[in-house]
Order: C-alpha cells, then structure tokens, then sequence
C-alpha cells in the first residue's frame, strides 16, 4: 500500500515539474473579467440588440426561417435576462436599494427589447402569410407594455389591421374620467 502512494505522488511531481505551470492559477486579466457583459458574447440586452440585428438582416435579404431562429434567441434570452432581474431585485429589497434599482433598470430595458422582438417577430408571421400565429404574439406585447405605450399601441394597430379587433384605438384621443 506504501508503494502505491509513494509511486503516485512520484507521478504528480514529474506530471507536475515537466508541465509549463499552465496548471497553476493564474491572476484574472481585466480583459477576462466581466464576461456576460461584453456585447456581443455576453449575457445581456445588448447581445439580445444583436441578435435583433441579425434577425432583421436576415428578414431583410429573405431569409425568413434564419431571421425567425435569431428572433426565437433574442426572446428565450429576454424571458430569462427578465426572470433573474427580477429575482436578483427582490432578493435585494430591503437590504441594499442599489441594486433592485439598477436590477429594474435593466429589466425595463430588455422589457423593451422583448416587444421590439415580438413585433419583428409578429411582422416576419404576416409576411409568411400566418397572421393566426401573429396574433398571439402581438397580445403579448400589449400585455407586457399596455396600450399606453408606442409598442403597446403598434401592436393594437396590427391587430386591428389583421381584423382581429374591430374598435380602432387612439391614445391620443383617449377621454380621461
């Protein structure tokens, strides 16, 4: 039993002397910290811009089901950008307000990010003749922004100009009680 321990601390000394020491730590470069948040690889709104980026360049030059995929990314990464926004914002109330104010900045603006995808997505489903596929999601962008809202009452019009609602609705024109 002695030999064996002796031979494999043996084995992990010389594995250990002939390596370049690419094993041992090494300190955390600026450039590798913060990685969720660069653009465009990371975890955040502006990758979600990106992927919104290349869904309308993709819809731009016809590629429908491409343009499709990326919008498809650009909204599972909203939903989950949202969902630990918002968990991180409660889990902080109370103890440091920094941080669900900074956490419900963020989460407004891939709020926005989420509709605008909605609409492209809504736009891409008109476009391949299946307004019945739009609708749903166009209910969901006045569900997440109101119709007091620019997207809100963008995606009311669409809905109207699909038929789907008859009542044409104004804000501007709006009687308040």
């Amino acid at each position: 039993m002695r030999y064996r321990i002796k031979i494999a601390i043996i084995t992990i000394l010389a594995a250990l002397s002939c390596s370049s020491g690419s094993l041992m730590a090494e300190p955390i470069r600026l450039s590798n910290s913060k990685v969720l948040a660069q653009g465009s690889s990371g975890f955040n709104a502006d990758a979600v811009e990106l992927l919104i980026e290349k869904g309308d360049s993709a819809a731009s030059s016809g590629k429908l089901e491409e343009a499709k995929k990326n919008y498809d990314k650009a909204i599972a990464a909203s939903k989950q950008l949202l969902s630990f926004y918002r968990d991180l914002s409660g889990a902080f109330r109370g103890l440091d307000a920094r941080i669900p104010r900074e956490m419900d900045s963020k989460g407004k603006r891939v709020l926005g990010l989420l509709a605008k995808t909605n609409l492209r997505l809504a736009s891409l489903f008109r476009r391949q003749n299946q307004p019945e596929i739009a609708v749903p999601v166009l209910v969901e962008v006045i569900r997440l922004m109101s119709p007091a809202k620019p997207q809100g009452q963008q995606a009311y019009q669409r809905l109207f100009e699909l038929g789907f609602v008859e009542t044409p609705y104004s804000a501007a024109g709006r009687k308040s009680f």
